[in-house]
């Protein structure tokens, strides 16, 4: 890179999920080449979602932060007996665009993987048992990827909760082996939670 201001950037944009050293420099001589309001727009815009977000104190949804929990949270008209557990918010976004989901949500903030060093303390498993015990909930849909971590998880999720008599489900495997949800279409999305399966 000529430019120190370039490379710079090339490297902030690699700490984003998905993006390499090539995408990187495609976006970042992208945005060298954009108008200057743009860019300023481009750059309030990140600094806002960082300054003006926080998690619902109830699900850990990223919301507002002049609101306290979700609309999701505190809608009446959401089943609150049947909670569906993601990994993250963009997961949630993802089953909600589907459209057929009437429950409420639990955002874990992450999977465990003895690998990366992820215990299940590390993730938010504690807050889910107690929404279960508080709420009585009689269903836990889990909606993790289909990958090895979020096959662990569910499979720790589901010793948890099976003595405690809570019905535990998982997606069905209309989703692809290591797909993740935001990359994928909402009727499948849909039918995965329809044609859910006892874990």
């Amino acid at each position: 890179m000529s430019s120190k201001a370039m490379a710079a950037l090339v490297e902030s944009l690699t700490k984003l999920p998905g993006v390499g050293n090539k995408t990187a420099a495609r976006l970042a001589y992208h945005i060298a080449a954009m108008k200057s309001d743009d860019v300023e727009n481009l750059a309030a815009a990140i600094r806002s979602v960082k300054l003006n977000t926080h998690a619902c104190e109830i699900c850990f949804n990223t919301i507002d932060a002049d609101k306290v929990i979700c609309d999701i949270c505190a809608s009446d008209k959401r089943d609150g007996k049947i909670i569906c557990v993601v990994k993250d918010a963009k997961d949630l976004d993802a089953i909600e665009r589907a459209g057929t989901f009437g429950g409420k949500y639990h955002v874990t903030g992450g999977l465990i993987s003895p690998l990366a060093g992820v215990s299940q303390n590390d993730i938010r498993l504690r807050e889910l048992i107690k929404r279960v015990d508080e709420d009585k909930v009689e269903e836990i849909i889990i909606a993790f990827e289909p990958t090895v971590e979020g096959d662990a998880t569910s499979l720790f999720i589901s010793r948890l909760l099976n003595p405690a008599g809570v019905k535990v489900t998982k997606l069905a495997r209309g989703l692809a082996v290591g797909a993740d949800f935001a990359g994928t279409d909402s009727l499948t999305i849909a039918k995965a939670i329809e044609n859910r399966v006892p874990v």
